[in-house]
């Protein structure tokens, strides 16, 4: 019997969004969003480390304005309730994918440790 895991890793997809974990994710972002300082704060926060990422994937170095900047709007974000709330939401949610991702990937485990 040939199995299709599309299908499989469709019906996850849904379930995921039936999670208390993604649907308190969700709750925690609606929340965020109705703070406007809140909200430009995090999209801020969002760019700057897109940013440090992918000069840190091409190699470049982080100049010390970049780094105070990083550091500076991380304290401001770790200031924000609505923020911080929605961060630790964001880590319940990983952590549920990293479980699923070891239970996925114990066939390869299983393999490599015979």
């Amino acid at each position: 019997m040939a199995v299709n895991i599309y299908d499989t890793a469709n019906a996850m997809e849904e379930d995921l969004r039936h999670t208390t974990e993604y649907t308190n994710l969700v709750a925690a972002y609606a929340e965020m969003k109705k703070d406007e300082k809140a909200y430009q704060l995090f999209k801020d926060f969002q760019e700057v480390q897109v940013n440090l990422q992918q000069k840190q994937m091409n190699g470049e170095e982080l100049s010390d304005d970049e780094m105070a900047h990083a550091r500076d709007i991380a304290g401001q974000v770790g200031n924000v309730e609505v923020i911080k709330s929605l961060m630790d939401k964001e880590r319940n949610l990983n952590q549920l994918l990293n479980d699923i991702n070891q239970i996925i990937t114990k066939p390869i485990q299983e393999l490599y440790h015979d």
